[in-house]
């Protein structure tokens, strides 16, 4: 812990000194690793594909003098290389990639990547003789545990996230208190509970409070992307024997959001990692906004984006996607309430990024924001955003909640990590890359507008797909969006005829001229 200590002061004089010089040198050490449970990130599809949405800082070879090296679990396709490299604005994609290291573990398992690296001590050494200069590098990670701390201290190298020390503050359990410490609307609820037990309770008091209360949410404190989060109905519950009535209902009634839960393995993950209980929120007119946030190596705190997310699920709790920015009805309500959670943040030496998502209802011509937690990480909105920086080298404009180039024009986009399908499967990077090419799919530096792919390595074993659509309005975002999901269910239906037609060729190739 002294030594992290010790590397992470650093970290203040890199941020002074080498950050505001574009020309100055650097180095910048990806650790992609999803340090979740396994258990929870097992249920998302596709998931060690997501080591490539850091993807994204690729963009940083648009410095000339930054040295980056990347490190996976498993080789990332040159061609998904080439494809990034070919976006940076500026730079020929030949010098930058002389600055680019690709390291893998050449490593499947199911344990995060930081694990598989701490494994590997050969591997460590790899990473740090394609670093000039540690005294002039950083670390760059989706989340810190403890396992990037240790990372940090054998490499040698500071960790630009949160310490692994404060991450209880974006837990379901610490983000209630952290908003109640801010002031914030939030669901009303009980955080720091552990057994079945602890669950009836809670929702029999929220029902006993508020007799119109239909749902209420149950969710793990480490869940990630609403797949621990599962939904207990209460509409036809009796007046008496409450607490009786919920305790026997609970396995028949609980929903789950993540598929192939059960109720026995959820009360076992939640006496381990703890949950809180809430009231559903109702609303005819809901929305789920999100701010984006970020407390930097010397202490200054800033909302740097909103966004509304796009939700799906059985009750509409799984992060699918996001639109930037927010609605302009709210967008600064959303901003300024991200403000005064970053303030209390900011009391305990958070640093890093983090997102702070809402529930928020619309009441006549008023909207209510309840604020629902805090992910002290990267998320699903952090890479759109960064995407739209890096290749538009534009600003976020506090006073506004939007977005302008250099030369002051507006940008909005439509961003999904979650565009799936099982008649993309098969469809290789390559034939990705073509269907963009011939169809007009890509980011056009000119008009600095146009469509970004992302966790392209999903798509032929998955059918999943990320992507990011550019526009100048956010109308022309979401129809860029619906063209591109329009052109490949084309040629993927394309795909899905030979498939057909070869199958009918195989079978007749095997039958008896009587079958």
């Amino acid at each position: 812990m002294a030594a992290f200590d010790a590397i992470q002061a650093r970290l203040g004089d890199l941020w002074g000194r080498i950050f505001p010089d574009p020309r100055e040198p650097r180095s910048v050490v990806v650790i992609p690793s999803l340090s979740m449970d396994t258990d929870v990130l097992g249920r998302i599809s596709g998931v060690h594909h997501y080591e490539e949405r850091m993807l994204f800082m690729l963009m940083l070879l648009r410095l000339p003098s930054t040295n980056l090296v990347y490190v996976t679990s498993q080789p990332i396709a040159p061609t998904i290389i080439d494809y990034y490299l070919n976006l940076l604005p500026g730079i020929p994609s030949s010098h930058a990639r002389k600055r680019l290291t690709l390291l893998t573990c050449f490593d499947g398992a199911e344990i995060p990547l930081s694990q598989k690296i701490l494994e590997r001590p050969r591997l460590m050494q790899r990473i740090l003789s394609a670093v000039p200069d540690p005294e002039k590098a950083h670390i760059s990670c989706f989340n810190a545990t403890p396992m990037e701390r240790t990372l940090a201290v054998r490499l040698g190298i500071p960790l630009y996230a949160c310490d692994p020390a404060l991450c209880w503050l974006g837990s379901k359990s610490g983000s209630r208190k952290v908003f109640r410490d801010a002031g914030i609307q939030m669901p009303d609820g009980y955080e720091d509970l552990r057994s079945k037990e602890d669950i009836a309770l809670a929702i029999a008091e929220l029902k006993q409070r508020n007799r119109n209360l239909r749902r209420a949410v149950i969710k793990l404190d480490e869940g990630f992307s609403g797949e621990g989060n599962a939904t207990f109905w209460l509409e036809d519950a009796p007046t008496g024997g409450l607490v009786s009535w919920v305790r026997e209902e609970l396995p028949r009634r609980i929903r789950f959001e993540a598929a192939g839960e059960t109720w026995p393995h959820y009360v076992e993950k939640f006496a381990e990692m703890g949950g809180i209980v809430e009231s559903w929120i109702d609303g005819d007119f809901k929305r789920s906004p999100s701010a984006q946030c970020r407390i930097d190596p010397l202490g200054n705190a800033a909302v740097i984006s909103t966004h509304d997310q796009v939700l799906g699920g059985s009750s509409g709790q799984i992060f699918l996607g996001c639109a930037f920015p927010a609605d302009a009805e709210y967008r600064l309500d959303v901003q300024e309430a991200g403000c005064r959670v970053s303030e209390v943040l900011k009391s305990y030496d958070v640093r890093g990024r983090y997102g702070i998502d809402f529930i928020s209802v619309k009441n006549e011509d008023a909207w209510d924001h309840y604020a629902i937690e805090i992910n002290l990480r990267k998320g699903g909105t952090t890479h759109p955003f960064l995407m739209l920086q890096f290749l538009t080298d534009g600003k976020y404009d506090e006073s506004s909640g939007l977005y302008h180039t250099p030369t002051g024009r507006e940008r909005y986009y439509y961003a999904s990590d979650n565009l799936q399908s099982d008649d993309y499967r098969g469809l290789t990077p390559g034939d990705l890359i073509d269907i963009a090419v011939d169809h007009d799919l890509h980011f056009h530096g000119g008009t600095q507008q146009g469509v970004v792919f992302h966790l392209v390595g999903a798509l032929s074993e998955f059918g999943k797909l990320g992507v990011v659509c550019i526009a100048d309005n956010s109308a022309k975002a979401r129809r860029l969006y619906d063209e591109t999901v329009e052109v490949l269910n084309f040629e993927a239906g394309k795909q899905a005829a030979y498939r057909k037609e070869l199958h009918l060729e195989s079978v007749g190739a095997t039958c008896s001229p009587n079958e």
